[in-house]
């Protein structure tokens, strides 16, 4: 009972965490604490040169004191003062055995140095990697993101907007279209196109005789040959 109570009481914690987890923001973050770790290894190289540095300088020192200490031995020598001289041989002897582990210590030092450049610069190899990694990431998520939203306001314009009515608002169109065509055939079918072309073909002949009534009127023009004919033909018949 008790495991199963665990293993309930895990599941539950750790859906909480993964729906708390933001893998952006983490990655932001993450960012961060490798670029605030900059500045402490610096610190921390820092600290090694200066040991390096002070080492350095007491060597120095220890390199003087022993070309004076020398010195003294030999003019103490060279004035038959041995128990100077001997004075001065101890102090260079002690003063040589600390320049042996000042040495050993600037070496150990020197080393260090340079094992410490070579983590750092490791670890800015390492840093740069991960922050391009991340930073391109962040970008993808970024175009992820945008392009869900362009999805969404596609979906919602083809369901809403003019993509859901275009259609039908054609077909309605083409309908009445062709409705209207459709009444048109049918009114001219219903006109009497035939009794109209007559009746205008007749206005036509009615003011062709009103026009050459005019004329015979006016003496532009001799009667028809057909009155004419007639007219001759009534007294033939007569005289017979």
């Amino acid at each position: 009972m008790w495991q199963r109570f665990r293993r309930a009481m895990r599941s539950m914690f750790g859906w909480m965490i993964s729906a708390a987890e933001d893998p952006e923001m983490i990655l932001e973050q993450n960012i961060r604490d490798l670029n605030d770790q900059v500045p402490k290894m610096n610190e921390s190289i820092a600290m090694v040169k200066a040991n390096v540095t002070l080492l350095e300088k007491e060597n120095q020192k220890y390199k003087n004191d022993s070309v004076d200490l020398t010195s003294k031995v030999k003019a103490a020598l060279q004035a038959s003062r041995e128990d100077i001289a001997t004075t001065y041989a101890t102090q260079l002897q002690t003063l040589r055995g600390a320049m042996l582990r000042n040495e050993q210590q600037l070496s150990a030092a020197r080393q260090a140095y340079d094992k410490a450049m070579q983590v750092k610069q490791a670890f800015m190899r390492e840093k740069d990697r991960k922050t391009n990694e991340a930073m391109q990431a962040l970008r993808d998520a970024r175009r992820a993101k945008w392009q869900s939203k362009v999805a969404d306001a596609m979906e919602s314009f083809q369901v809403a907007g003019i993509d859901a009515t275009h259609d039908e608002m054609l077909h309605k169109i083409e309908e009445t279209t062709a409705v209207n065509e459709a009444r048109m055939d049918m009114a001219l079918s219903n006109v009497d196109t035939q009794g109209m072309k007559i009746e205008e073909e007749a206005e036509k002949i009615r003011a062709g005789e009103l026009l050459k009534q005019f004329k015979q009127e006016m003496g532009l023009e001799g009667p028809s040959e057909t009155g004419g004919g007639d007219k001759t033909i009534g007294k033939k018949i007569g005289v017979q």
